[in-house]
């Protein structure tokens, strides 16, 4: 039977569920996806892997999501950076890794930025910054900008369900306040980028774009010629598992 998650309360009063796995620092934090939750294949072969090699591990949903309060048409990128960094400081004590997934390697950089003294290192899996600008409204035809300014919400069909994204005009608006790709990003910890060149999604390109834009010299991408936007495969996770090793 699934554990219940414990709850954290945001600045905000957001109810954050999450899972602790006790162990050794450095902790890792997993930033799931857009409309992912924790109950994820690569949030629990994280909570299995660190498990394994004896790493403190937290993984958690935003508002929104999963088991969190909130309505997921209500959130922002700069709400869900907020309540990652919520758990990172009430539940996290010392050094982390930051693992993000897609819209959580957005996050997750936003989260580094935040908390440098104490990120250890960044690891991105089909990293996805600035994505509100360059994979959604600027890719959006005008009748569907029209319906996002007059009715604050474009459902937006998915590969990954049968319910449609409901993308507001408010998480396309907040996202102009996070854009990271036309600046250096002043993140100089290690980073390790995964990134499949069948993804659909999030174009490779996102990857290398990252690893132009951090000050880190110490950057590794890791492409799979095969893989897909989840990068859930057997060789992917074990691809993870040793930069997990590499970098705790």
């Amino acid at each position: 039977m699934t554990k219940k998650p414990e709850y954290i309360k945001t600045s905000e009063g957001r109810d954050i569920a999450y899972h602790k796995t006790e162990g050794r620092a450095p902790t890792v934090i997993f930033c799931g996806g857009y409309m992912s939750d924790m109950e994820g294949t690569k949030a629990l072969f994280l909570e299995k892997t660190c498990s394994e090699l004896g790493l403190s591990y937290v993984r958690f949903d935003y508002s929104g999501h999963g088991s969190s309060s909130g309505e997921f048409v209500d959130g922002t990128i700069g709400a869900w950076r907020d309540d990652a960094l919520a758990v990172t400081d009430q539940v996290i004590e010392g050094p982390i890794i930051v693992v993000g997934s897609s819209m959580g390697g957005w996050i997750g950089l936003l989260v580094t930025l935040a908390r440098k003294e104490r990120v250890k290192a960044f690891v991105g899996i089909a990293a996805a910054p600035d994505f509100t600008r360059e994979l959604m409204w600027e890719k959006y035809s005008p009748s569907i900008r029209e319906t996002l300014k007059s009715e604050g919400v474009y459902l937006e069909p998915s590969d990954y369900s049968d319910e449609p994204y409901r993308v507001s005009y408010g998480l396309i608006q907040d996202g102009e306040n996070h854009i990271l790709l036309n600046r250096t990003i002043a993140i100089d910890c290690p980073v390790r980028l995964f990134h499949g060149l069948k993804d659909t999604d999030v174009p490779s390109e996102y990857s290398t774009r990252i690893a132009e834009k951090v000050l880190s010299d110490d950057v590794i991408i890791s492409f799979n010629k095969s893989g897909d936007h989840r990068l859930s495969s057997d060789a992917d996770l074990e691809r993870l598992r040793q930069a997990l090793i590499e970098l705790s």
